[in-house]
């Protein structure tokens, strides 16, 4: 009777605790799983424009769907599966001389030079042109990276999204930034910016310099 009562005791400890030790075991395999898959994102197989028109032309609602995404796209049903982005123009956006534009690509001679001057603690923005050909492309993202004296000394990454193809070119405005402020930070800085897209293929990659100087 004892050793029926402890048998009981320990079979209402394990319900109480509400978790069998199979039960445990999947949990586990699902947080490593987790932990290992998080983040990680495989792009599903490339389809031309067309292909993906073609695919439901018979449902007249998802096909009227499908081109109020992608609007006036007849001049990119040709088959390429491959997205084309071009990059047209990046200008700089600040309080202290307005906008300056900048046809892509650079010249070499001007990459060299100073892009642009700001003044130590000001706020900017970088305004980028470009335009979508042939297909959708997916997960378009940026890294700008700048140097001083060979020591890099910032690096920033943001999404600019999925963007499908369009006659009219599109324009994006990344977040505003400061500048550094004293007499450390006044000087000559070289950056790259680099796009990429969800398959790693780089789109546009520009170097520049800019310098900051002594506000007032």
């Amino acid at each position: 009777m004892e050793s029926g009562k402890r048998a009981e005791e320990g079979s209402s400890s394990a319900s109480a605790g509400g978790k069998s030790q199979e039960a445990l075991n999947d949990e586990n395999a699902v947080e490593e799983s987790d932990k290992g898959d998080f983040g990680k994102f495989v792009p599903g197989p490339l389809v031309s424009l067309k292909d993906h028109l073609e695919k439901d032309k018979d449902d007249e609602s998802l096909r009227r769907w499908k081109e109020s995404l992608l609007g006036s796209i007849e001049g990119n049903l040709n088959g390429k599966m491959e997205p084309e982005v071009t990059f047209h123009s990046i200008g700089i956006i600040s309080d202290d001389f307005g906008e300056i534009i900048t046809p892509l690509p650079v010249d070499e001679s001007r990459s060299r030079g100073i892009l642009f001057t700001l003044k130590e603690g000001s706020r900017y923005q970088l305004k980028l042109t470009f335009s979508v050909k042939h297909n959708i492309v997916s997960g378009l993202a940026y890294s700008n990276t700048v140097w001083k004296g060979g020591v890099r000394v910032d690096q920033s990454k943001g999404m600019l999204g999925t963007f499908a193809p369009q006659q009219e070119s599109y324009v994006h405005v990344l977040d505003e930034e400061t500048t550094p402020s004293g007499v450390l930070a006044r000087g000559v800085y070289s950056a790259r910016l680099k796009f990429e897209d969800d398959d790693k293929k780089c789109h546009m990659e520009v170097e520049y310099s800019f310098e900051i100087q002594k506000s007032g």
